[in-house]
């Protein structure tokens, strides 16, 4: 039972840790402005635009003037949970 745990647990580490690459090239793209027809663009902007709206009408101050927080703000989350995943199992 441990040992099927332990698997979820890693798997879930796993797709955190990817998604936070992907937040992190969505947010270099920002600075880029790419092609929007580019369909590696699109995936990375359907994946990570849910959660980025959902931030900033959660918590409306993550935008100040012309800078978005709102990826450093999903960055920090994703590795409080991971971080707490990870300890709750080890530790």
């Amino acid at each position: 039972m441990y040992a099927f745990i332990y698997s979820i647990v890693h798997l879930l580490h796993t797709v955190i840790s990817i998604y936070i690459w992907i937040v992190i090239i969505a947010a270099l793209l920002s600075f880029v402005r790419p092609d929007p027809h580019n369909p590696i663009v699109q995936i990375i902007y359907k994946l990570t635009d849910p959660l980025y709206t959902f931030i900033r009408q959660k918590m409306p101050f993550v935008v100040l003037s012309s800078v978005d927080l709102s990826p450093l703000v999903i960055i920090l989350g994703l590795q409080f949970i991971d971080t707490l995943m990870m300890q709750a199992l080890l530790g």
